[in-house]
């Protein structure tokens, strides 16, 4: 596996919302694919309050040369001022499916 491959993963208001930039992501072939996990509780800390709130997670599968557009794009289309934006490499998989993942993300 030449290119390194990453897996992202951020929050959203809600499962709408993570559905529609999580589509529009894979249209544009910055993430091969999403998953949404549609309920998660967060508690965090937000201009010096303690807040909580009911939220959707996607995990995004993405390429190292795709993220720097990945990047700019979620953040463009996500709701949130700061949006959660994690990632990490993905060290090891099946390897068809790891091919799947780059052949489905552009390079650039």
């Amino acid at each position: 596996m030449g290119e390194d491959l990453l897996l992202v993963w951020s929050t959203f208001p809600d499962v709408e919302t993570a559905r529609r930039i999580a589509r529009q992501l894979v249209t544009e072939n910055l993430a091969a694919c999403a998953n949404i996990v549609p309920a998660v509780d967060s508690i965090y800390r937000w201009e010096g309050k303690i807040e909580s709130a009911q939220e959707a997670l996607a995990f995004f599968k993405t390429t190292a040369t795709s993220y720097p557009a990945f990047q700019d794009r979620l953040k463009a289309l996500h709701p949130y001022d700061v949006p959660e934006m994690i990632c990490l490499r993905i060290a090891d998989g099946l390897p068809e499916y790891l091919r799947w993942v780059s052949a489905n993300c552009t390079s650039g």
